[in-house]
């Protein structure tokens, strides 16, 4: 990017309140100026690709801004205190607070919910599957790069397994993996006609790779597990087989009800079933879909066909809440593919920049004097 295409992004993206203060600015007198960028929720703490789009702009402008960092990357900052300041010239800064905010507050909300979900379930890994979800490329950079770090935090917090990768190549460096992850879609499943095919004919195109089968495409989940573990005896005693529970919400999995679910959760871990605080929890624990009564009975019957070295991937609305749920149940899932550590609030990613010095000057307008007291 150069200049000419600099100035083409940020009069098509920034909002034009600040090309107006720039030219008036420029049209009178430039100052120095000091940013302070806050949030009004906890958050942790995701810096690196705003301040990387800061520095590139000052290389384009051939500017210089003085950006300190009052927080290490991953670190857990409380509502309103600064997480960053900027200062420079009010010229250069202006138009740029648009962009660099955008950056800052949506990724932080995610670290957060990534954090909580991997503290909560620390022996279970965790897939980032954001990507059809987000509005963008750059949404989904951001999420995955959300993730990373809040995955991060809860490995050096608690030993946490965390995230192990992306469903894209284009985020996968964030978790330290050379490819993306995944196997098959429901859609190849519908192709090859029955779910024991769709798993050969991936296997036969791809024999080295480890082998996940999703089971729910013909509502079968229980026999076509057990014919593609059958099928499969040899990647189950090499730890290669892994069975994905993907039911949507609108239907219990193969044998099962509300009634036979009530009865796996309480035999299973009683004391779960009766400290469930809503609605959701208990569709969570008992409902359709992928509830922990699922994901436990597919285990057990795993396991009486011998297939214990068989791993379980559910996926499916695995928000902060779902996780700890399962935690609080000890579910026994192996993996979560999850794309819901993308923030359900919006307005709660929403960070916030106020001018805090004018030319060596304190000034920060009404209600915000807080943010003086920490510069």
């Amino acid at each position: 990017m150069n200049n000419n295409n600099l100035d083409k992004f940020l009069k098509l993206n920034s909002d034009y309140y600040f090309k107006k203060t720039k030219k008036i600015i420029l049209d009178s007198k430039d100052i120095n100026v000091t940013y302070a960028i806050f949030m009004r929720r906890p958050v942790i703490f995701c810096p690196q690709i705003a301040v990387n789009w800061l520095e590139k702009v000052e290389k384009i402008r051939k500017t210089k801004f003085d950006i300190k960092i009052c927080h290490k990357e991953g670190a857990w900052v409380g509502a309103g205190e600064p997480l960053m300041y900027i200062s420079g010239m009010f010229s250069e800064l202006v138009e740029l607070e648009t962009i660099y905010l955008q950056l800052i507050g949506p990724a932080s909300v995610a670290a957060y919910n990534a954090y909580k979900m991997c503290i909560d379930m620390p022996k279970t890994s965790f897939m980032a599957m954001d990507a059809r979800h987000c509005a963008g490329s750059q949404m989904h950079e951001l999420m995955a790069y959300g993730a990373s770090v809040g995955s991060k935090k809860a490995k050096e917090e608690s030993c946490a397994i965390g995230f192990i990768g992306s469903s894209c190549f284009s985020t996968s460096h964030y978790f330290q993996a050379k490819y993306a992850l995944g196997t098959m879609p429901h859609a190849l499943i519908g192709y090859a006609g029955s779910t024991l095919k769709a798993a050969k004919l991936y296997h036969n195109s791809f024999p080295e790779e480890n082998l996940s089968v999703l089971v729910d495409y013909f509502g079968n989940e229980i026999s076509d597990t057990l014919e593609v573990c059958n099928e499969f005896k040899n990647l189950v005693n090499k730890e290669k087989l892994f069975i994905r529970l993907d039911t949507h919400g609108g239907r219990y999995i193969q044998n099962l009800d509300i009634e036979k679910s009530y009865n796996i959760l309480e035999e299973f871990n009683q004391s779960c079933i009766r400290t469930y605080r809503n609605e959701q929890e208990l569709k969570w624990l008992v409902g359709a879909g992928v509830s922990a009564a699922a994901i436990i009975y597919l285990r057990n019957k795993l396991d009486e066909n011998g297939f214990k070295k068989v791993k379980i991937i559910a996926s499916s609305g695995f928000n902060p809440s779902k996780c700890k749920l399962f935690s609080v149940a000890k579910v026994p899932v192996d993996i979560i593919g999850t794309g819901s550590y993308i923030p359900e609030n919006w307005e709660e990613t929403y960070a916030t920049a106020d001018i805090i010095n004018y030319n060596g000057q304190n000034i920060v307008k009404k209600g915000r004097e807080f943010l003086l007291k920490r510069n």
